[in-house]
C-alpha cells in the first residue's frame, strides 16, 4: 500500500514532540556520497518518525525518497513532517522485508543509499497502550503493525513451557529464560495474563532475591526483548531484509544499518562479511573478476555513538552502526 506524504489526516503530536535521531550526523557523512548525484534514491526502510529522511532530503535537495514502516501511526506523523518535501517522498505501509516489492511499485529499479535504524521506535515506546514497555502497565500487544498479527498476550496465552523458554534464551539471552516460562505457565492457569503490569509481577516474583541483588537490569527487560521480537518476527524479517536492499543497490551505493541489540547486529554483520569477502577457492593462484567482493565495509567493526550523544540522547546508548558500498554487480 503506497501512501504519498500530505499535511492531511489527524495529527498524532507535534514536531517538538519528536525524538532526535540517533547518530544523525554520522549516517548523512557515509550516505553522501551515494546520494551527491542528481536523482539519486534513498530508501529509509524504517522510516519511524521521519527524523532521519527529513535531515537527508533537506542536505540532499535532489534525491527521491521512498520510506517504509510497518507502523501505520508512524507514517501519519512521517507523512504530516515531509509534506514540503511533495513528490520527492513515497511512504509505503510495508515491513522492510518487503523493499524490492515497494521499490519496484514506486517505479524504481536500481536505488543508491539505503538507512536501517532497527528496533523499537521511540513513537512505540512512549506509546504507553502500545504495549512494548515493562514500566507502564498497558494491553500486552507489542504488535508493530497493529492492523495484524499476533499479540504478545497471545503468545504467553499459547505457547508451551518449551516454547516460552526457547524465545526468552535465544531472542533476550535470558539465564532464567526456565523458571520465567514455569511461572507463567502456572499463573495464567489462574487467570489470564493480559496485561504487561501482571506479567512484570510474575517475572519479578519468579526471579531470586540473590538475582536481583546482582543489578543485572530490570527482571522483565529481556523477557519483553524477546515477546517483541517474536511477535514481531524481528530476525527473520532482517535476516530476508539485509540481503535484498543490497541486491537493489547499484555500484556505488551505500547501505546504512544501526543496531540496538547484539543480535541484530550479529546478524549484520555476518551478511555484511559474506558480501565483502571474495568467493574464490582456497588455493587459486589469481582471484577471477567473479570471485571479487561484492562490497567494501566502510566502518571497521561497528561504530559507536560518541560520549556526548549518548549524554544528549541515552537512546543513543547501545546503538552499534555498520556500513557498506556497493563495489561491482554481481556476476
Amino acid at each position: 500500500m503506497g501512501i504519498r506524504a500530505t499535511g492531511h489526516g489527524p495529527r498524532i503530536m507535534s514536531h517538538s514532540d519528536i525524538h532526535t535521531p540517533v547518530m544523525l550526523e554520522r549516517c548523512v557523512e557515509l550516505l553522501a556520497p551515494a546520494l551527491a548525484q542528481p536523482g539519486a534514491v534513498l530508501v529509509d526502510a524504517t522510516e519511524g518518525m521521519g527524523g532521519h529522511s527529513e535531515a537527508l532530503l533537506e542536505r540532499f535537495p535532489d534525491i527521491r525518497l521512498i520510506g517504509l514502516d510497518r507502523d501505520t501511526d508512524a507514517l501519519r506523523i512521517a507523512g504530516e513532517r515531509l509534506a514540503r518535501f511533495g513528490d520527492r517522498v513515497t511512504l509505503v505501509h510495508t515491513v522492510y522485508d518487503g523493499i524490492a516489492d515497494a521499490v519496484a511499485s514506486a517505479g524504481v529499479s536500481r536505488i543508491d543509499g539505503v538507512l536501517f535504524d532497527l528496533g523499537v521506535s521511540s513513537l512505540q515506546l512512549d506509546e504507553a497502550a502500545r504495549g512494548f514497555a515493562y514500566a507502564q502497565d498497558a494491553p500486552l500487544d507489542m504488535r508493530m503493525d497493529q492492523t495484524a498479527g499476533t499479540t504478545a498476550a497471545d503468545i504467553v496465552a499459547t505457547y508451551g513451557e518449551g516454547d516460552l523458554r526457547r524465545i526468552f534464551e535465544r531472542y533476550g539471552e535470558e539465564k532464567l529464560a526456565g523458571r520465567y516460562a514455569r511461572a507463567i505457565i502456572a499463573a495464567r492457569a489462574d487467570a489470564p495474563i493480559e496485561r504487561t503490569g501482571r506479567l512484570v509481577d510474575i517475572l519479578i516474583a519468579a526471579t531470586p532475591a540473590a538475582v536481583q541483588r546482582e543489578g543485572r537490569g530490570h527482571p522483565a527487560k529481556r523477557v519483553f526483548q524477546a515477546l517483541r521480537i517474536e511477535v514481531n518476527a524481528e530476525l527473520a524479517v532482517l535476516d530476508r531484509a539485509i540481503p535484498a536492499s543490497m541486491d537493489l543497490l547499484r555500484v556505488g551505493g551505500r547501505i546504512v544499518v544501526m543496531s540496538y541489540q547484539s543480535l541484530e547486529d550479529r546478524l549484520v554483520k555476518r551478511v555484511f562479511a559474506d558480501a565483502s569477502s571474495s568467493t574464490a577457492p582456497a588455493g587459486l593462484p589469481v582471484e577471477l573478476p567473479e570471485h571479487a567482493p561484492r562490497f567494501r565495509l566502510l566502518v571497521k567493526g561497528a561504530e559507536l555513538a560518541s560520549d556526548e550523544e549518548k549524554e544528549r540522547n541515552p537512546r543513543a546508548t547501545p546503538v552499534r552502526l555498520r556500513a557498506a558500498e556497493r563495489v561491482r554487480e554481481a556476476a
